[in-house]
């Protein structure tokens, strides 16, 4: 993402797991103020951890002062091991995670996803909820709803969605939203991937983020 990205490798069940690390600037932030892990879309249609949307989500929680990490998922990059439906993704971010939490301990942590990383997100946040140390909060862009069996969020999540995506339609995303009671933020004129339209997705964030 910049020239100061630290990339290391965890193992995990399926072997090496590629990620990336990215900090925010000492001179504004001493010591980083909080975790937030960035989860990218689906890796059987191109999704990297270099997504223009994930680095674009990476880029608010490092502007926001968060240590802010990525991986790549399963057969992405130099990440071993194959496709496994969100499952064994879920289980690296949760390994991510615990990696994160052992260099920053006592930091809150945010988690947030771009497409299919929405539903790996979502399905970590419910287990750390049953085990009682969920995230402080949530940053879903393209929302997977519809497409994967999105698990209901906690009421302070940040849901981002393009008016114009045909990916994942704007109508399921308030079906799955609408239960819950969460207000979506429309971005109009946006498709799926965001074009021309990232610097709303980081100003988001960040505002919300900041109130």
């Amino acid at each position: 993402m910049n020239a100061q990205t630290r990339y290391f490798f965890l193992t995990g069940a399926a072997g090496a797991m590629e990620c990336a690390l990215d900090l925010p600037d000492p001179e504004q932030f001493p010591s980083p103020r909080g975790i937030a892990l960035v989860a990218h879309p689906h890796p059987l249609y191109g999704g990297t951890m270099d997504n223009k949307v994930t680095q674009t989500l990476a880029r608010a929680f490092v502007a926001l002062g968060y240590a802010t990490a990525r991986m790549n998922f399963r057969g992405v990059g130099k990440s071993e091991g194959v496709h496994d439906t969100g499952r064994g993704e879920t289980d690296d971010m949760a390994l991510l995670l615990e990696h994160m939490r052992s260099q920053y301990p006592g930091l809150p942590v945010a988690l947030a996803g771009f497409s299919f990383g929405t539903f790996v997100q979502s399905q970590l946040q419910q287990r750390l909820t049953e085990r009682g140390v969920p995230a402080e909060r949530l940053v879903l862009v393209g929302s997977a709803a519809g497409k994967w069996a999105m698990p209901n969020v906690p009421p302070n999540t940040i849901l981002i969605h393009g008016e114009l995506d045909d990916t994942i339609p704007l109508a399921n995303v308030l079906d799955w939203a609408r239960p819950q009671d969460l207000p979506v933020i429309v971005i109009p004129g946006a498709d799926h991937f965001f074009h021309r339209k990232l610097q709303h997705i980081k100003n988001f964030v960040v505002e919300m983020w900041r109130r």
